[in-house]
């Protein structure tokens, strides 16, 4: 028999921070098991993964209903004075104040969507991180596209109330919300449920309101209640044995059939029907229906289009640093720049530069107020920032100042920044001196408005550390093995290694089948990658012509006057946000401050522009591991394998960057790259080994110069060209969903076309593994050429200013 229709309205996932115990695909996949056509996701008070579940659910097939539950003010009634619910703490975990009560809103359309986004930042910014409260006044002032229904057994609708009061209120809300208002029935086999529901379906039908069924779901499946009440347990800061009071009372919280619902009010004929009807009025969807527009770029001069504006600014810098200073890479230069307008005019992307070079012109103010700065200087100029990630290898970036590295010299690859099937926005991060970076943050809230710029948020994950502390506290066990067991966790170690581990030490071996310890490795590698807490990203700032606030939801930030919205920066990227990274680098406010000091105690500015980047001395300094003080090359494996590796320019400087990563060392590369080195060095003759025969004249050109291995993500891009015909668009979503941990879906899919292409490219299947294999386990922890390249050149500039200057590097990195 096919699954009876049924939505559910009300639930929740691992974004209802350390309550919700399943991960939005699983909610997705489990809905889709369950044959709902649809489902909303109404985490608490927020809406931080809201866009992961509506790319999840849309790369499935599910339609998604964007909600939340709100925790609401009390209602001041017209007879009773102020009524509020107070929690159930027996049945409802969250804390709630004496004056609170919940409420279910689910988004109708875009107007609907926009009001979410307003209560719930409203509700951070007037009460606080803590305890964002919405008051029922603005709920009615912005209920426009908004579907409200009446809660759980915190809900505005309670026994305690009466009758007649309960009446009173479902008709406020009816008269507000019309057709828009219904009273949500939940029954969880809890003792009192079926009287409570009948009371409220009379409230309902007194008021002239409908009524919906709702299982106000926290989990997908029975057996993850569990880990739910560890979870409350960890929030509540308990053990479970004395969280009873907090946790939910049984294990009838999870997505259920919708034959089940259907019997469980089969006395209330119009409750699970009302589910589907509900659903269908629920048309907006948060990847397609979300407009942003970039702020307008000020002072375009008459005449001129943001196009020919940009080409204005380029021209200009190509005639200095390719016509005048290097002639003989003019017509290369001259090819690249006009591949890359003709692709930012296709994607209509140069009011996106135009902001970024409207905020250089603001950076060079300030560095002239700060740092006296030349201001005849133009800004690609020795640039007061430098660039970082992809956005090095654009050669228009490098023209208008937003990155210091030539592309065309340093023969970068401009497919992973910006290709003919773009499909997000360019990603440029830019790194500045500390000062300089607190005062651009100031100039580009002042230029965009304070209601149009907010920082972007992150969530630290569940890793090993974090769950074994977390999880073991709950469970009662010993503090001190805990922390024993802590320390064999690396910093990448995840929480599914918890038991791997414990086979290391003896007397925690012999423990993993103890009932209490299977707990805790289970419990971890259920909560594994959920979200413990919202922080904020390092330096990424979203700005919109529209407020931010009716974008997205946001918070206060720890700057005062200033705003951190709720979406990081996978989901500010998939909504197709402008997000500009503005990091602030130690080491850049050390050369500054070294290059100022050098000019007070010496009568001479040095410009690090000029400055070769082929001595030998300095050359000779880095192999000899001599590096201590210096850029990226200090640590203690890079001074080891220094010697191995004998870097002698700057793309042997960026292999060095670059192979003490994560990325390398998962892949498998770092020990034969180091032999391969080593071997060369000694003059002996190697024969690069791709993995297959069948790689090697594939993989040559793109492997070639790290000797077969994977140290770029470029290279990801380029090998699935090669084997699998992929296109630069292709290969770079490819990339994204190997390095996205929310990708499952679309990396199989992607995965499936790579094998496919391989096939059509005459590769065998076992050669597509290895190649594919190489890529899959290096992509979540690596970077592209055009960062290394852009680190070594700090890296040698701080090596060359400590071989000179040691007493004015030395006292400005002290300082």
């Amino acid at each position: 028999m096919a699954p009876l229709p049924y939505v559910e309205l009300h639930a929740h996932s691992c974004w209802s921070l350390r309550e919700g115990a399943s991960a939005t695909d699983e909610m997705v996949d489990r809905a889709l098991a369950l044959g709902y056509p649809a489902l909303a996701i109404t985490d608490h008070d927020n809406l931080y993964g809201a866009m992961e579940f509506a790319q999840a659910a849309k790369e499935r097939g599910l339609r998604a209903i964007t909600g939340v539950e709100l925790t609401v003010a009390g209602l001041r009634t017209q007879d009773s004075g102020l009524r509020t619910a107070a929690a159930n703490r027996a049945n409802e975990s969250s804390v709630l104040s004496p004056q609170s009560s919940h409420l279910t809103v689910l988004a109708q359309d875009l107007a609907g969507y926009r009001n979410i986004c307003r209560l719930l930042s409203k509700a951070y910014l007037t009460h606080g991180k803590d305890s964002p409260l919405t008051e029922l006044e603005w709920l009615f002032e912005h209920n426009e596209g908004l579907i409200v229904l009446s809660g759980c057994r915190s809900g505005v609708l309670s026994a305690e109330c009466g009758m007649l009061e309960a009446v009173e209120v479902a008709g406020t809300f009816r008269d507000v919300f019309g057709d828009r208002f219904f009273v949500e029935l939940q029954h969880h086999d809890v003792y009192g449920d079926g009287q409570r529901i009948a009371w409220l379906a009379d409230v309902a039908e007194r008021a002239g309101v409908e009524v919906v069924a709702t299982n106000n779901a926290h989990y997908h499946e029975r057996e993850r209640h569990r880990l739910n009440d560890v979870l409350v347990a960890i929030r509540h800061r308990l053990t479970l044995d004395s969280s009873h009071e907090v946790r939910r009372p049984n294990s009838e919280f999870y997505l259920k059939h919708g034959e089940a619902m259907v019997q469980r009010f089969a006395r209330y004929p119009r409750a699970v029907p009302n589910t589907l009807a509900i659903a269908e009025r629920c048309t907006f969807d948060l990847t397609t229906d979300l407009p942003f527009r970039l702020p307008d770029h000020k002072d375009l001069p008459d005449g001129a289009t943001m196009d020919s504006h940009l080409r204005g600014i380029c021209e200009p810098a190509f005639r200095r640093k390719y016509s005048i200073l290097d002639p003989a890479n003019e017509a290369d230069g001259r090819a690249r720049l006009e591949r890359e307008l003709a692709l930012i005019e296709k994607h209509k992307l140069a009011g996106f530069f135009l902001v970024y070079w409207e905020i250089l012109q603001m950076v060079s103010e300030v560095a002239q107020r700060l740092h006296g700065r030349d201001p005849r200087l133009p800004s690609d100029e020795r640039p007061v920032g430098r660039g970082r990630g992809s956005s090095v290898s654009s050669i228009v970036c490098y023209l208008i100042g937003l990155s210091h590295i030539d592309p065309v010299k340093n023969n970068l690859y401009l497919d992973r920044f910006l290709n003919e099937e773009l499909h997000s926005l360019p990603d440029i991060d830019l790194d500045f001196p500390r000062d300089i970076r607190d005062e651009i943050l100031k100039l580009v809230y002042h230029r965009f408005g304070d209601d149009h710029a907010a920082l972007v948020c992150a969530f630290p994950t569940y890793q090993f550390k974090s769950a074994v502390l977390d999880i073991g506290k709950v469970l009662g066990l010993p503090v001190p093995v805990l922390a024993k067991l802590n320390k064999l966790g690396g910093h990448f170690s995840s929480a599914h290694d918890i038991a791997a581990e414990m086979e290391h030490i003896p007397e925690m071996k012999a423990l993993i089948d103890g009932p209490i310890w299977k707990d805790l490795i289970e419990l971890a590698h259920q909560v594994a990658g959920f979200p413990r807490h919202i922080s904020q990203h390092v330096g990424g700032v979203v700005i919109s012509a529209e407020p931010i606030m009716s974008m997205v939801p946001v918070e206060p930030a720890r700057m005062d006057g200033r705003y951190v919205c709720q979406w990081d920066k996978d989901s500010v990227d998939d909504a197709r946000f402008v997000k500009i990274d503005f990091l602030a680098l130690g080491m850049l406010s050390a050369v500054n401050e070294c290059l100022d000091i050098v000019e007070d105690t010496r009568g001479i500015r040095v410009d690090l522009g000029r400055v070769p980047h082929d001595s030998k001395e300095i050359f000779d300094s880095i192999e000899a591991g001599d590096t201590m003080g210096v850029f990226q090359i200090e640590s203690r494996a890079q001074i080891q394998t220094l010697p191995r590796t004998r870097p002698r320019n700057l793309d042997d400087l960026a292999v060095q960057v670059a192979i003490i990563r994560p990325g390398p060392i998962m892949a498998g590369a770092f020990h034969p790259y180091m032999e391969y080195r080593e071997r060369l060095a000694r003059g002996e003759p190697i024969v690069v080994d791709y993995g297959h025969p069948e790689l090697a004249p594939l993989l040559e050109e793109c492997l070639g110069e790290t000797l077969g291995h994977v140290l770029y993500q470029d290279q990801v891009l380029q090998i699935s060209g090669a084997v699998a015909g992929f296109t630069p668009g292709q290969a770079d979503k490819l990339r994204r969903a190997m390095s996205r941990k929310r990708s499952s879906e679309a990396m199989q899919a992607l995965a499936a076309e790579f094998y496919e292409g391989a096939k059509a490219n005459g590769v065998s299947r076992d050669a597509a593994a290895v190649a594919f294999e190489k890529m899959a386990a290096f992509a979540s922890f690596g970077f592209p050429k055009s960062h290394a390249v852009a680190f070594a050149l700090l890296a040698y500039e701080s090596t060359w200013l400590r071989y000179y200057y040691p007493a004015e590097y030395y006292c400005a990195l002290f300082n």
